[in-house]
């Protein structure tokens, strides 16, 4: 099967074509700079640029992919969680397409994409694992007991990590988007000149929260209007030490309350280089195996979505002519989050 995937969720138009769900024939994704004068997305500007970019961008991904477009025997689109203006751009064009072609079609999870990323490009990841899924919207834990049988662990209960690294980095005046721009300045600070909190660390329980930490960095600059360009490295590498070290501690204590041995992270955060050094150096002591997508696979893309479509559309699984977009979606059923007990080591 060849799974034309669409992914519009937030600032990037992202169209690909995948093959038996796991050969990317092509991948194409189109990043709105134009939000960086605002520092920050802004929901109208980007529908309209989602509506204008996408049936080109459609057309490089086919010319790039070698086949026909007759050889493509499904669509995936990501039709939540996200905003809802830019969803319904791609799910209108990626429904219409399907009707249009007489293809089987289907409306995906951007997060379950987010799963999905860790399957591609040759790994050899296979359930049951933990997920840490961690971008600008959103920070969660789940317990992946199969593909499409997810138990949720916790999740922010405020902002979400990335959203952090954005605020701190349009504070700091570095630019957007911001994660990129903390890890590189970073690179030249001390993560451990500033004692900045780890909220909820201590917490029997694997939820986050990432409000704190941004207010005490804001508390700190507007004590400290004058920061030198050390300092300035000092506050992102301490903040960024802040923020990722929470992450390691509870996925690894997730992997050990559900018996697995293996983690696998997804979103944009899971880029960020020093999140990675400190799973891998956590997951060596702890005598566990991580997997991480390729830098690429880490930010919104199509190719996830493809992927995903690919599994539930290989199934049977299809979407009706009313499919529509969500601008909430969670990952599990409503109930399904649980909490670890450290005093009786267990789950609740």
């Amino acid at each position: 099967m060849t799974v034309l995937g669409v992914e519009t969720t937030c600032d990037e138009t992202a169209v690909s074509l995948l093959r038996d769900g796991r050969d990317i024939l092509s991948t194409i994704t189109a990043t709105q700079m134009q939000h960086a004068e605002f520092g920050g997305v802004v929901p109208e500007v980007a529908a309209r640029a989602h509506l204008e970019t996408l049936p080109s961008l459609y057309n490089a991904a086919l010319e790039r992919s070698g086949i026909a477009e007759s050889e493509i025997s499904g669509v995936a689109v990501a039709c939540g969680p996200g905003l809802i203006g830019a969803l319904l751009v791609g799910v209108s064009w990626a429904k219409g397409f399907g009707l249009a072609k007489g293809l089987p079609f289907i409306g995906v999870s951007h997060l379950e994409g987010h799963l999905f990323a860790n399957t591609l490009e040759g790994s050899t990841l296979e359930p049951p694992f933990v997920a840490l899924i961690v971008s600008g919207g959103h920070t969660l834990l789940t317990w992946v007991r199969a593909w499409g049988d997810y138990v949720g662990l916790g999740q922010t209960r405020d902002d979400a990590c990335g959203e952090a690294f954005d605020k701190v980095a349009k504070l700091l005046n570095l630019g957007y988007p911001g994660g990129p721009e903390i890890s590189r300045v970073a690179t030249a600070g001390q993560p451990d000149a500033i004692a900045f909190p780890r909220a909820m660390g201590t917490q029997a329980n694997f939820d986050f929260s990432y409000s704190g930490l941004k207010t005490a960095v804001v508390r700190y600059v507007n004590a400290n209007p004058e920061l030198s360009p050390a300092d300035v490295a000092n506050v992102a590498a301490s903040f960024q030490e802040a923020a990722v070290e929470i992450l390691v501690q509870k996925s690894v204590a997730a992997c050990n309350a559900v018996g697995v041995n293996q983690i696998a992270v997804g979103g944009g955060v899971a880029a960020n280089n020093r999140l990675r050094e400190l799973l891998d150096r956590a997951a060596v002591q702890h005598g566990l195996r991580c997997f991480y997508p390729s830098g690429w696979l880490c930010t919104d893309n199509a190719a996830m979505i493809a992927a995903v479509g690919d599994f539930y559309l290989q199934r049977g699984a299809r979407s009706g002519a009313s499919l529509s977009a969500t601008a909430s979606w969670s990952l599990w059923p409503p109930g399904k989050v649980f909490t670890w007990d450290r005093e009786a080591q267990k789950i609740n």
